[in-house]
């Protein structure tokens, strides 16, 4: 079930609020926990048991080391959640990179290395690296263990961000999950976060995603320098506004039941420097590792060599995260790289010339990156370079040239979403907020919070509409 369908829309949602807002506080996490497996259990079925597994793992690895068998707790959670991970998410990775060099070595053999397709839970990443950072926290004495599985189950089930983050750490919902109170501020905050997601996703994301998908799927041949440039900023304007959709549904929906997640993304491409990307880029996953891998490896308080060396670790690791493929572990390496050129010495640079050129700087980098994250091979995407840098001449008849997409709606959404991936709705809110603040109570005020509001539910609309025409609506979060 995603968010940006029809059934979780008009029939998931409002029966669980329903449900939810009636019940007494006694009983909310419970049938949180519940709605969240019936909602996961939906798309996946009987696959909520993985889920399931890895929550009581962690559960118990808690109890343990709070009873003081600290290293039992320890590799229990450690060996349980990715064993869990390992086996569904790289298990036919592995044996296809096995079977792939055997091939090229020519052994006789290769043909009994396959194995039977295993499919992945959707999620899984998400909930193992919770289960995780849980069971450290509390090894490292940051936290206490939760004594109530239904609670804790609550905590790594929550169907807001259970199957497309954003990452949430015990620790910020602990005193939530015991006690929480939602205010009909909050839920119209709540609502208003997830009417916002929810657009990103419909109306930006959507459309970005079927010029990405036709000139990524097309062969090489069939598209043209200019057009292999505009699928991969399609694609960079997709994968920030379904992202980042996704974390705004996801955090409106916490609000709507009384949690405050984190926010997720900050504006990652107005950043002048690579460094600066992942400090907006994914926040909830760029924190997770600094503090749970980075940090532990030595950080860069050791020698320069070490540094390099924890950073290489750190995004080899982002990339296998992402995705069972090379060309995911080569995007987290390439990013890996310019971190170490930017602590080399370029970011000293990026920080005295031009900010524009900054800019363009990091825009190039990360779209160049993309590229590898986008192409279904290492082989597409190198092909794909290669037209983007004009390496591979265009054909005279090719299939996709750029006047192929150069209609009305995808010349506004691309205009729209350049503007909005930069802080300008976020300088609109603000200055809103100081306009509103400066009225006294009075019709004029109200009738300002009025436009506001028929502005919120045109947007709602304008998605359903789409929705219901029935428009490209991928799930983007499959691959990973």
């Amino acid at each position: 079930m995603l968010f940006s369908s029809a059934i979780f829309l008009f029939l998931y949602l409002p029966t669980f609020l329903l449900i939810y807002y009636l019940l007494s506080r006694r009983w909310k996490n419970s049938f949180l926990f519940i709605a969240s497996l019936f909602f996961y259990g939906w798309g996946e079925g009987a696959v909520v048991l993985i889920l399931l597994l890895s929550a009581f793992i962690n559960f118990m690895a808690g109890k343990l080391i709070e009873q003081g068998q600290r290293r039992t707790g320890l590799w229990l959670s450690l060996t349980g959640s990715l064993a869990l991970l390992f086996y569904f998410k790289y298990t036919n990775f592995m044996f296809d990179t096995v079977q792939s060099f055997a091939e090229a070595l020519q052994i006789p053999a290769s043909d009994a290395l396959s194995v039977a397709r295993i499919a992945l839970p959707i999620g899984i990443s998400f909930y193992t690296f919770q289960g995780i950072s849980y069971t450290l926290d509390v090894y490292w004495g940051r936290i206490q263990a939760n004594t109530s599985f239904i609670n804790f189950g609550t905590y790594v089930a929550m169907f807001p961000h259970q199957i497309a983050g954003p990452i949430v750490r015990y620790a910020d919902i602990a005193p939530e999950l015991a006690d929480r109170h939602v205010t009909v501020e909050k839920f119209g905050l709540g609502a208003e976060r997830f009417i916002i997601g929810l657009s990103k996703k419909v109306l930006l994301a959507n459309t970005f995603a079927a010029i990405a998908d036709t000139l990524f799927n097309a062969p090489i041949n069939s598209i043209t320098t200019a057009s292999a440039w505009l699928g991969i900023v399609a694609y960079s304007l997709q994968i920030y506004f379904d992202f980042s959709g996704y974390s705004d549904m996801a955090i409106g929906l916490g609000k709507m039941v009384g949690f405050d997640f984190r926010e997720n993304f900050n504006y990652p491409y107005i950043a002048r420097s690579i460094q600066d990307f992942w400090r907006r880029w994914h926040i909830s996953l760029s924190n997770w590792f600094r503090d749970y891998v980075y940090i532990p490896l030595g950080g860069n308080r050791g020698s320069k060599v070490r540094t390099y060396r924890n950073l290489l670790i750190v995004f080899f690791v982002t990339g296998l995260w992402h995705g069972a493929s090379w060309n995911f572990i080569v995007w987290g390496l390439y990013h890996g790289v310019f971190l170490m050129i930017e602590r080399a010495g370029l970011s000293r640079v990026l920080d005295r010339i031009w900010s524009p050129l900054a800019h363009a700087y990091t825009l190039l980098v990360v779209l160049v990156g993309w590229v590898f994250f986008r192409a279904v091979d290492l082989p597409s995407a190198v092909a794909y370079l290669q037209k983007m840098t004009g390496l591979l001449p265009d054909q005279p008849s090719a299939a996709f040239p750029l006047s192929y997409f150069t209609n009305a709606e995808i010349v506004v959404s691309l205009l729209l979403g350049i503007i909005l991936s930069t802080p300008v709705y976020h300088k609109f809110q603000r200055s809103w907020q100081r306009v509103q603040s400066r009225l006294v109570v009075s019709t004029a005020q109200r009738g300002l919070e009025l436009m506001y509001a028929v502005g919120i539910f045109g947007l709602f609309l304008a998605a359903i509409m789409y929705l219901a025409a029935d428009t490209y609506n991928p799930f983007i979060y499959f691959r990973f």
